[in-house]
C-alpha cells in the first residue's frame, strides 16, 4: 500500500475517536528509512499536550490499528505534539490562527510564486489570504502544497 493510503486510511480511523477524547489530529507521517517504517501522529489539546497526553494517545490508538490492519509490514508508533511550527491543513487551522506569522506553499503558482510568508489575515470561500509585507496574497486551499506557523 503506498504511504498516501496509509495516511488516508490512518486519518479516517482514528480522527472521530482522538477527538472524542478532546485530541486534535494535526498530522500524520508515515515513513520508510530503510528497513524501518514509522507511523507519526502530531496531537493538540485545548490547553497543550504533555507527555501523559502521548502515551494515552498511543495506548488508545495502538489497538484501534491492530483491528483496522491496513498497515502490513511493521511499523513503530510514534505520537508527538505539532510543535512552533505546527502545520495548518483544515480549514478550521487557517480560522484558528488569524493574526498569526505563516510560510505557506502553493502546488502550482500564483502570481508567478510558489512560496508565500506572512500574516495570515482570513480565511473565506476556501482561499487563505495573508499580508505579504503589505501585498494582499490568496492562495486556494485545493492548492495547498503546505503551511505552517512561522514562530
Amino acid at each position: 500500500m503506498e504511504r498516501s493510503e496509509i495516511v488516508r486510511r490512518t486519518w479516517e480511523a482514528l480522527e472521530p475517536h482522538l477527538a472524542e477524547q478532546g485530541y486534535e489530529l494535526v498530522e500524520i507521517a508515515y515513513v520508510c528509512e530503510g528497513h524501518r517504517a514509522t507511523l507519526r501522529l502530531f496531537i493538540d489539546k485545548q490547553g497543550g499536550f504533555t507527555l501523559n497526553d502521548c502515551t494515552a494517545v498511543a495506548q488508545l490508538v495502538s489497538p484501534l490499528l491492530d483491528a483496522a490492519d491496513f498497515i502490513s509490514s511493521r511499523y513503530y508508533l510514534e505520537v508527538g505534539s505539532p510543535g512552533i511550527d505546527r502545520p495548518l491543513r483544515k480549514p478550521a487551522d487557517f480560522e484558528r490562527f488569524i493574526g498569526e506569522n505563516v510560510k505557506v506553499r502553493a502546488v502550482e503558482p500564483v502570481e508567478g510564486r510558489k512560496k508565500f510568508k506572512g500574516v495570515l489575515t482570513g480565511f473565506r470561500d476556501g482561499l487563505i489570504v495573508l499580508d505579504c509585507g503589505g501585498t494582499i496574497c490568496e492562495i486556494h486551499i485545493e492548492n495547498l502544497e503546505r503551511a505552517n506557523l512561522d514562530r
